[in-house]
């Protein structure tokens, strides 16, 4: 990636230039006055899996992007949090559900869009779950319910197919991944 990601340091305040820093092997925002070097990484979205006996517990989104799309109870890791912190705050937050943490189940790499997503599986506490501010609605599915073509995003997608999959098989392992852009933006990038 070749673009200034970074306008102005941090620091000072210049403004920044787009090159390979002493010592370095690619390409970074670094401020020609400071040295600074503005390093971007990868942003984590964490989430979990809740399942209650045969179903799992899904929110419909109420913000943007895909919003009115369904979606597992995830969001963006914070700062000073874990994964398991981060997985177990983004359910109360949007499904307002208590569960049970287990196992890591899915890490989705999304390279296109500078993510990573890590899904837990989780076990519903009780039936007390309600839409929280980022959710229009949260409803248990079954497998045959799962609404497939309204999934909000592929790493969801790829999540619960595994999951079910593991399910039928009797036996849960970890699953990494990585999701290639769509074609429509690996042939924008080409041009």
């Amino acid at each position: 990636m070749s673009r200034t990601l970074v306008r102005f340091c941090a620091a000072c305040g210049q403004p920044i230039a787009r090159r390979v820093p002493t010592g370095d092997n690619r390409e970074r925002d670094v401020c020609e006055q400071c040295g600074a070097v503005h390093y971007v990484n990868p942003r984590p979205v964490v989430g979990t899996i809740p399942v209650w006996q045969d179903t799992v517990l899904l929110c419909r989104r109420a913000i943007e992007p895909r919003y009115g799309k369904w979606t597992l109870p995830a969001g963006f890791m914070e700062v000073g949090e874990t994964t398991q912190e981060g997985a177990l705050r983004e359910t109360r937050e949007e499904a307002r559900a208590r569960v049970t943490l287990g196992p890591l189940f899915t890490m989705i790499d999304v390279p296109y869009i500078e993510q990573v997503h890590v899904f837990f599986r989780a076990e519903l506490l009780d039936l007390d779950f309600a839409p929280g501010a980022e959710s229009l609605e949260v409803r248990l599915f079954r497998e045959a319910e799962v609404p497939w073509q309204e999934l909000a995003f592929r790493t969801v997608a790829q999540t619960l197919r595994l999951f079910f999959a593991d399910r039928a098989r009797g036996e849960f392992g970890t699953h990494v991944h990585a999701i290639d852009a769509p074609a429509r933006l690996a042939q924008a990038g080409r041009s």
